[in-house]
């Protein structure tokens, strides 16, 4: 069996030319991951070789285009299993995909006195396209409430999705506890009343192997920036059946097949929601990120952050005034650990580790609901990728043991 210090000793910092050139310990990963040179040398030679405006031109150029941004959508298909090339769409970012689902499939499906289901754990991405939608339909919007350590009960579950739902909208990973949801059995209960299933994969698909057939939803979404992609690339995964009858989120240019003086014929599947001109740079960016986590293997990739998260958790627990939120178990803690510190202000943790060179994310997280919710304000995370290392870890650790005597406590 390797152990967690053969494990970690491989590094993969030398592949990231920010890590590489600078001294930080970068640990708001949840928030958006470095790019390997692979990534920026894909999207770089894409504008040095082959810009043009793809799916237009017949020349050259434009044909190498189109080639760099279609083949960029197989690489997704088949690091998702999705079934149908047509069920990829490229969005900006998760943000506009779960949009994309409020707008062309639930506006144009939902009725008053229907029920829309999610977590209080959302994003607020996963959670205000769904007020929207439920306002305008007359649709009701209803929160599954988690325990203190993150979890939901199976209860909770059957109890919230009944003959009145339409739609069931849940993140895989939470972004603030790191908890690993119970996103199969949310499915499963979903289409045993006819509603369809909305998964949040930005916190999942950097981190684990999805298999959308085997998953069964009918929508999953993920951002390139958050798997070591170029930021402004989204990925937006719908079951062909519902993407033909839906509605396009945006109309103009090449979203159409036709237009008259008196109306439109749209696009087939996938270009009908990816009007204007596309961002083909990002998207070969994103190629290149998918074949670089792919080379590297998911099962390393868990590996190296479950040792990561544990060495970070078990340390952080041994320091006095550290409170993690969320569960006292850390295999509970997909590579996230959120945490105050008594009588510090979260801003302030966040102020005086990036003095000492490591950077974390403080603040709601995006997740306003989640905290009130745990009766707690803002909050300070440590969100770690397999590109971090030991020493990474131990300059946290070191800096955290010394932020309440800085702030005057303890003298």
């Amino acid at each position: 069996m390797v152990s967690d210090k053969d494990l970690l000793a491989y590094d993969y910092k030398k592949d990231f030319p920010l890590l590489a050139n600078m001294d930080v310990a970068y640990l708001d990963n949840a928030a958006t991951a470095q790019r390997p040179l692979c990534v920026i040398e894909a999207e770089r030679d894409f504008y040095l070789k082959h810009n043009a405006n793809p799916l237009r031109g017949l020349y050259q150029l434009a044909m190498e285009a189109t080639d760099a941004y279609e083949d960029a959508r197989t690489a997704v298909q088949k690091f998702i299993n999705a079934k149908h090339f047509e069920e990829i769409i490229f969005t900006r970012n998760t943000t506009e995909s779960l949009n994309l689902v409020a707008y062309s499939y639930a506006l144009h499906n939902l009725q008053p006195g229907d029920e829309i289901v999610t977590t209080i754990m959302e994003h607020h991405s996963n959670m205000l396209p769904w007020r929207m939608a439920a306002a305008q339909t007359g649709a009701t919007l209803k929160y599954i409430e988690c325990a203190a350590d993150g979890s939901i009960a199976d209860e909770a579950l059957a109890q919230a999705i009944t003959a009145k739902t339409k739609i069931v909208a849940m993140a895989q990973v939470s972004n603030v506890l790191g908890r690993l949801n119970p996103v199969e059995k949310a499915v499963e209960l979903a289409h045993k009343v006819g509603a369809v299933a909305v998964i949040d994969a930005a916190q999942s698909a950097p981190h684990m192997a999805i298999d959308v057939q085997k998953l069964d939803a009918d929508f999953l979404a993920f951002s390139g920036h958050k798997m070591m992609g170029p930021m402004g690339i989204g990925v937006l995964y719908g079951k062909k059946k519902l993407l033909d009858a839906m509605p396009p989120f945006l109309s103009g240019g090449e979203m159409i097949s036709m237009v008259s003086r008196d109306g439109q014929e749209y696009a087939p599947l996938p270009h009908k929601f990816e009007a204007g001109t596309v961002n083909a740079g990002a998207a070969a960016g994103l190629h290149a990120a998918i074949d670089y986590i792919n080379s590297i293997g998911f099962d390393i990739i868990e590996a190296r952050e479950a040792a990561l998260t544990r060495l970070a958790f078990e340390g952080m627990r041994q320091i006095e005034g550290v409170r993690i939120i969320g569960s006292p178990n850390v295999e509970e803690h997909k590579g996230i650990i959120t945490f105050t510190i008594d009588g510090v202000h979260p801003h302030d943790i966040a102020a005086i580790l990036d003095a000492d060179g490591v950077n974390i994310r403080a603040g709601n997280h995006c997740a306003q609901p989640l905290l009130d919710h745990l009766c707690t304000g803002a909050t300070a995370r440590v969100s770690l990728a397999f590109y971090n290392d030991e020493a990474d870890v131990r300059r946290l650790l070191d800096s955290l043991k010394t932020i309440r005597e800085r702030m005057g406590y303890g003298r």
